[in-house]
């Protein structure tokens, strides 16, 4: 499985995807630069991506908590995610994502 992430130079990269795994792991693991401080403790924003829009249905909607992170985030769009909110399974295979600029 994998997904597929475009950085903020807007390189792409498909990266191998492991099911259980959040999203900000997988990029961290795959060695993209994301920051991820709080370790996916929903504390923090600097996680933050953009999920292609049509992924954007096949996710869990946002919670209360993510909203809140959120609005402490940089260039927040409609479909802003903290990719730690983000569990991956298959039903994810092939998600794109773009990481937020810090």
């Amino acid at each position: 499985m994998k997904i597929q992430v475009t950085d903020r130079e807007g390189g792409e990269h498909e990266v191998e995807a492991t099911k259980g795994w959040r999203v900000m792991e997988i990029i961290r693991e795959a060695g993209l630069p994301i920051t991820a401080e709080c370790g996916g403790a929903c504390a923090c924003a600097t996680c933050h991506v953009y999920v292609d829009p049509d992924w954007w249905n096949k996710l869990d909607p946002r919670g209360e908590e993510e909203n809140d992170m959120l609005d402490l985030a940089f260039e927040v769009q409609e479909n802003s995610r903290l990719s730690c909110q983000i569990l991956f399974d298959e039903s994810l295979d092939g998600l794109k994502v773009t990481l937020a600029p810090e």
